[in-house]
């Protein structure tokens, strides 16, 4: 059984983890729709491939939780991307 492309959270953890280095591309590219002013409508149908008229609730949580672990990514998340890793 192949594995879904994303979650529609994100795991909250407070070092990275496995998902997040799988889904670098993903986070630059919500934090650059967001700068840009993109409508998240449009940046979540996009990106993930959901449809927020016939998924609203879902579309806004995958969208918001994603933006905000990458905007984590940038404040604090970077961080760890330089320390050893651990076998």
């Amino acid at each position: 059984m192949n594995e879904a492309p994303f979650q529609d959270q994100p795991p909250q953890t407070d070092r990275v983890n496995a998902y997040d280095e799988k889904n670098l591309a993903i986070y630059v590219q919500l934090l650059m729709a967001d700068e840009e002013g993109a409508d998240w409508r449009e940046v979540v149908q996009v990106i993930f491939g959901l449809d927020p008229a016939r998924e609203p609730v879902r579309a806004k949580i995958v969208h918001d939780s994603h933006l905000a672990r990458a905007r984590w990514m940038t404040e604090a998340g970077y961080r760890h991307l330089f320390e050893p890793r651990m076998q």
